[in-house]
């Protein structure tokens, strides 16, 4: 072969790895290397697989250079890839054992069948750098909103060519009655990019929750910007979307900020979720008050809120309710996954109708406790008595200024109430000693005989066992199943017990069982009331600042409000 032949081919080589590293949008190194590896599988076709051949190209000149590595070693046992000691160093003086002789082998001369594998490694050493390539493009995509052509649609699942990689809209990823085609443009949202064995998978949605929020943050700047801010999502795709905003400048009307001049913001967002009716909602840190404003357009009488399960009870006009529960319970649903809460909607007349069963019932009570007739218990029940212990233990006067009341029957209802007490608290001793419930338990503060013996039932019957309880033992405790909240009994549900009422109780009953110290627990309160202190509340405090309920407190708060709604 003549020089300018020679010199031709190399200024080739050196042309195909830049229209490759090109065309692939990959490194030129990345292409000269699976040269390289080509060459060397080629060669070791041509002078055999036992030899260690290396294959270098010249990135500037596309020179191509052969070597054969041998090891040196004491005795030759291997003659394709090692060489004695002697010959070593008489090839290179500074030879010593272990080290290795490179030797130059001659040009090689492809033949049709080592030109063939070649190519094959060059493709499947460019194909893996392109899809690494990819990979690491669009791994840290996730959370963007990407615009790409249908390239094909497979049994539902859309194929998108984004121009340097290609994704897939899974068919539960698309909006219902949704349908395109090969050319259509679309856009939809990185949710995922995952490394898999055919190479990096990138997946689109455009039911995501979070497809919504970026298309607001595309149309109105305040949120771009960084005023508006979007705090929650809930969407039923293709149908109807919640959406609750909060504005970081006074002057800034979010739900105004979102829906834009004669609603022209908030349009283009439907428009391309085909149609999609969106609830644009004020947030609030008031959890009542943003779940009222939540169960829009429906109008809300009073909530009643259980802080602890995260559950809220929500009362509506009688005429309301079908709204608030929306068509298959649609609005009720969004409302619940907008914030967070599990939400039981009830209308005044079945709410009227439970009132009225706790007043039956706690009059019947008050009747069968103080052997007293249905009037009187009535009386009480209606004056917020609700337990024999408030009756027995109240000021004399506040039962003799009930009306129809004076002080001889008020005397008359605190004694039979005290002797019931006691007839109790006899009974439920007894009941106790029977169980084989230890008399220490009963040191731990704010428990009680009845506690007591329903600790005993379920076989908590020393301190080392009560010691041994976790809080959601005593109190309960919530977990999610299937998108719903379920609810698991704890040992004291019924005694109202506050989570860290339960908590120093078992801190008590530890010390006593000798499990840590006092110091050790006067340790553990003043590393929380530091921690506490950085956070701005106290440990006896909530995280909205108010104090915790006590032993036997209710739980539970009533808020009437009316609320202010945004629907698009």
């Amino acid at each position: 072969m003549t020089q300018a032949g020679v010199s031709a081919n190399r200024l080739e080589l050196l042309q195909i790895a830049d229209s490759v590293a090109r065309e692939k949008s990959i490194d030129r190194t990345i292409v000269i290397a699976a040269m390289e590896d080509a060459i060397q599988k080629a060669a070791k076709s041509r002078y055999g697989s036992e030899n260690e051949i290396r294959a270098e190209i010249d990135p500037d000149t596309g020179e191509i250079q052969l070597t054969r590595l041998l090891e040196v070693v004491e005795a030759v046992t291997m003659e394709a890839t090692q060489i004695d000691l002697k010959e070593a160093r008489r090839r290179n003086k500074a030879a010593e054992l272990g080290d290795y002789i490179a030797e130059d082998l001659p040009p090689l001369d492809f033949g049709r069948v080592a030109a063939q594998n070649a190519k094959q490694v060059i493709v499947q050493k460019v194909r893996e750098a392109e899809r690494e390539r990819q990979f690491e493009e669009f791994k840290d995509r996730v959370g963007e909103i990407v615009n790409g052509i249908v390239k094909r649609v497979e049994y539902g699942n859309i194929i998108v060519d984004l121009g340097r990689g290609e994704a897939i809209v899974r068919r539960d990823e698309s909006l219902p009655r949704e349908n395109f085609r090969y050319g259509d443009r679309i856009r939809a949202y990185i949710y995922d990019v995952r490394r898999e064995q055919r190479g990096p998978q990138i997946f689109l949605s455009r039911t995501h929750p979070e497809f919504m929020a970026k298309l607001f943050s595309q149309e109105v700047p305040e949120i771009y910007d960084g005023i508006v801010e979007i705090k929650s999502v809930a969407r039923d795709p293709g149908s109807r979307a919640k959406i609750a905003v909060l504005s970081n400048d006074t002057a800034i009307d979010p739900v105004g900020a979102c829906v834009g001049m004669r609603g022209s913001r908030v349009q283009a967002v439907v428009n391309e979720l085909q149609g999609e009716k969106i609830d644009i909602i004020q947030w609030s840190p008031d959890a009542a008050h943003f779940i009222v404003n939540a169960l829009a357009p429906a109008e809300v009488v009073k909530v009643v809120l259980d802080e602890d399960a995260e559950r809220i009870e929500v009362v509506v006009p009688d005429d309301q309710l079908s709204l608030a529960i929306g068509r298959r319970g649609q609005n009720v649903r969004l409302a619940s996954q907008l914030t967070g809460w599990d939400i039981d909607i009830l209308t005044e007349a079945e709410e009227s109708d439970r009132r009225q069963a706790e007043f039956a019932e706690r009059s019947k009570m008050f009747m069968e406790t103080l052997d007293v007739d249905e009037v009187i218990a009535q009386l009480l029940t209606s004056e917020g008595f609700s337990s024999v212990e408030e009756a027995a233990f109240v000021e004399l006067g506040e039962i003799a200024n009930i009306e129809g009341f004076d002080e001889e029957t008020a005397q008359e209802i605190q004694t039979r109430a005290r002797e019931y007490l006691e007839r109790r608290e006899q009974e439920l001793n007894d009941k106790r000693v029977k169980l084989g419930v230890a008399d220490e338990l009963s040191e731990i503060p704010s428990m009680t005989l009845e506690m007591l013996v329903v600790l005993g039932e379920n076989e908590v019957k020393s301190v080392e066992d009560f010691a041994g309880c976790a809080t959601e033992d005593l109190i309960g405790w919530h977990e999610k199943v299937d998108g719903e909240s379920v609810r698991h009994d704890g040992f004291l549900d019924n005694f109202n017990v506050a989570r860290a009422d339960a908590e120093a109780m078992i801190m008590t009953a530890r010390v006593k069982a000798g499990w840590i110290t006092e110091e050790d627990l006067k340790a553990d309160e003043a590393e929380e009331e530091s921690a506490a202190e950085a956070e701005g509340t106290t440990p006896a405090e909530g995280t909205d600042g108010s104090e915790a309920p006590a032993v036997g407190e209710e739980a539970k708060t009533e808020t009437e409000t009316e609320k202010p709604s945004a629907d698009a």
